[in-house]
């Protein structure tokens, strides 16, 4: 009996899914949990897998479609199984559809496209007025512009004319056709569907081959792309980011002296190891409690203030950037909070992160001082009204109280606030809560109070 697919729900927040890749073909057999397709969220990617076995009977969307939750994608069943009943309405198909005459008026006269053999004369439609009577094309290309320009895979239609009142003539055809080198047969195909022919061409005499075609207005030498899947998503916030938002970037540093002491006496104790990014982490988030003002939302013309700290952790992904979020992090002992960070971590870079764990933050931590950045501008997660930068380890002079300079390594801090919902002197504050724990108390519940 025949079973449709459907797509999962990834999560509640999740209304549709981009089906990025299909792994089998219709009247392939499959098993119970085999793999059918690759299926993406804006945040996360998954496998969709069959729920039954048996034929792959229809494909009901094409790769990069956006599929809505719960709907039929496919159906397994047995051959000849009718799967009508499970197509959705969504004006795909998996086979090519029925012709279908178009409708004429009466009044209008049947023309019968003619074959590019044909002589120009028999190529041309009659003229009435400024307007081919075929209905709709426009009059401004001669018949033997149009027929030379189809046989090598150009539009007429968006040709510059030189004949009378800018009408497209055969030589402004025979212009464009000399400043690109011969298409084959099959690149002439792709150039009816859009494509455009580099400067030179692979074959023989600078000949265009078919995989020579590339998209429109691409640049020599440079492969093109379609944005989409969580680079998309990015580039949509980091836009938004930027022109909702009034944003300012306080910058300062800590010493590590303390820190690393800490972490050295956790290990000679016998406890589990913690990161310099562990500690900065659980230091944000108990500056945060002592500055709720900076864990908050700014909603235009309402301010959202969280009691709990649910704290966004910047990952690298292979995938791109993923915020996953330590929910209630506020709740959580430094154990705990660096076991959840390293969970969450993991499933972005393995792909399995649940689209409900990339939202719902209150506070973002974004880390880049791995990767050699000395200091950096981080970019507002918006509606989030700070989010705090971390650096590279730096080997700087400080002042003893004997008055003699000695070195010491320091990490760089940076705040970017949304000046819209806090102003600079409360960011500050934050900063120097935060600064005091991490190298007087780094590990440990804040024990400064804010006045």
């Amino acid at each position: 009996m025949a079973e449709p697919i459907i797509m999962p729900r990834q999560g509640q927040s999740v209304e549709s899914c981009i089906l990025t890749e299909w792994k089998v073909n219709v009247g392939d057999q499959v098993a119970e949990g085999d793999v059918l397709a690759v299926i993406e969220t804006d945040k996360a990617s998954f496998d969709l897998e069959s729920t039954a076995a048996g034929t792959v009977l229809a494909l009901f969307w094409e790769a990069d479609d956006d599929v809505p939750v719960l709907a039929n994608v496919a159906v397994v069943g047995n051959d000849g199984e009718d799967v009508e009943e499970f197509r959705p309405d969504n004006g795909s198909a998996t086979s090519a559809p029925e012709p279908v005459a178009a409708e004429v008026p009466s009044s209008a006269p049947q023309v019968t496209e003619a074959p590019a053999s044909a002589s120009s004369e028999s190529a041309a439609a009659p003229f009435s007025g400024s307007t081919i009577a075929t209905g709709g094309v426009s009059a401004g290309v001669s018949p033997r512009a149009r027929k030379l320009a189809f046989r090598h895979g150009l539009d007429s239609e968006t040709l510059e004319g030189t004949g009378p009142n800018g009408r497209v003539i055969e030589r402004d055809v025979e212009a464009v056709i000399s400043g690109r080198p011969r298409l084959s047969a099959s690149a002439i195909s792709k150039a009816r569907d859009g494509l455009e022919a580099p400067i030179r061409g692979k074959g023989l005499a600078g000949m265009a081959l078919a995989s020579d075609m590339r998209e429109a207005g691409a640049i020599e030498g440079a492969k093109v792309e379609p944005v989409k899947g969580i680079r998309k998503l990015v580039a949509e916030r980091m836009i938004q980011s930027l022109q909702t938002s009034a944003q300012l970037t306080l910058n300062t540093h800590f010493e590590l002296t303390a820190a690393q002491a800490y972490r050295k006496e956790r290990v000679e104790a016998g406890k589990s190891k913690i990161s310099i990014n562990d500690l900065i982490a659980y230091a944000q988030i108990q500056a945060l409690g002592a500055h709720p003002e900076l864990n908050a939302h700014f909603l235009g013309n309402r301010f959202a203030v969280f009691e709990k700290v649910h704290l966004g952790i910047a990952v690298d992904s292979p995938r791109g950037l993923m915020v996953p979020v330590v929910k209630e992090a506020s709740e959580l002992s430094l154990e705990a909070l660096s076991a959840e960070i390293k969970k969450l971590a993991i499933a972005c870079r393995e792909g399995t992160i649940q689209p409900d764990d990339l939202s719902g933050g209150s506070c973002t931590l974004t880390n880049l001082g791995m990767l050699g950045v000395s200091t950096f501008t981080p970019v507002l997660n918006v509606p989030e009204v700070a989010i705090l930068g971390v650096g590279g380890i730096e080997l700087k002079p400080k002042r003893l109280e004997s008055g003699e300079i000695e070195y010491a390594e320091f990490l760089p801090l940076s705040l970017t606030i949304d000046h819209q919902a806090v102003d600079g002197a409360p960011a500050a504050r934050f900063l120097q809560t935060l600064v005091s724990q991490l190298e007087e108390n780094p590990g440990q519940p804040l024990s400064i109070t804010n006045e």
